[in-house]
């Protein structure tokens, strides 16, 4: 009997517990799960488990080769750039196939007060704007990463985060310790209590956190969208996860270039 072929998967987001769940029911499959370590207590998915950093491209060459992994399938967040970067990296010198899997982004629909911008700081920078004076309230749903770029904007803030975030801070700022997703009449409930006047979130994509955009739009809430990084060019992409059978065997058949 051979050996099972291993896929490395990164990341522990939604579509990346699913991906684990359904490669672990495949037979000849040893299915190893990646995760930073960055949330406290996360959902654990199928398979074996990993926990902490490679060290860079390098190490995860390295893991690659000794772990004689057969293909990695990224599915990390989408603004996890420098992840996905060191991953195209590390397959490419290991000689190993890689998958991105990314959830689709968000679209602006009939309703929707949009502002779409490239960065958490360039977002930082439209609210003054979009702001009545500085009582104006701010539901920040960016995550942990980048909030020191708010910490200058005079208004009064509304954070939601998994674990609480490090300083600099807004001066303003109440925090709202959650893990979603959040359903839709979570998100009605938080836009009654809160009654903000801007959203300000990234483009994470997918329905599971798309319920704030709906609350957003039936209150009349301008939204500011941070666009997701773009992927490296020449990667291989799978957009759901009834995707990774056909893309695992293009992958599994034609090792990534070196």
């Amino acid at each position: 009997m051979s050996a099972p072929r291993t896929v490395l998967v990164l990341g522990g987001t939604t579509e990346g517990r699913a991906a684990a769940a359904a490669l672990a029911g495949r037979p000849g499959i040893r299915v190893v799960s990646s995760l930073a370590g960055a949330v406290r207590s996360p959902r654990l998915p199928d398979g074996e488990i990993r926990i902490g950093g490679f060290g860079g491209a390098e190490g995860l060459a390295g893991y690659l080769r000794a772990e004689r992994v057969g293909a990695v399938l990224d599915a990390t967040h989408p603004f996890a750039a420098g992840i996905t970067a060191n991953a195209v990296t590390a397959c490419r010198a290991a000689g190993v196939g890689l998958v991105v899997l990314r959830r689709p982004g968000w679209a602006e629909g009939p309703g929707d007060r949009w502002h779409r911008t490239g960065s958490v700081a360039t977002a930082a920078a439209l609210l003054p704007a979009l702001l009545p004076g500085t009582a104006g309230r701010v539901l920040l749903t960016t995550g942990r990463g980048g909030l020191a770029h708010f910490a200058g904007v005079d208004a009064g803030f509304w954070i939601r985060a998994v674990d609480p975030p490090a300083p600099p801070l807004p001066a303003r700022h109440t925090v709202l310790l959650g893990r979603g997703p959040f359903d839709l009449d979570a998100e009605r409930a938080l836009f009654a209590g809160v009654r903000p006047d801007v959203l300000v979130t990234k483009d994470s994509g997918g329905e599971a956190t798309a319920p704030k955009l709906v609350a957003a739009r039936e209150r009349g809430v301008p939204v500011v969208v941070v666009d997701r990084p773009p992927l490296p060019a020449g990667v291989d992409r799978a957009d759901v996860v009834p995707d990774l059978p056909a893309a695992l065997a293009r992958v599994f058949a034609s090792p990534a270039p070196r």
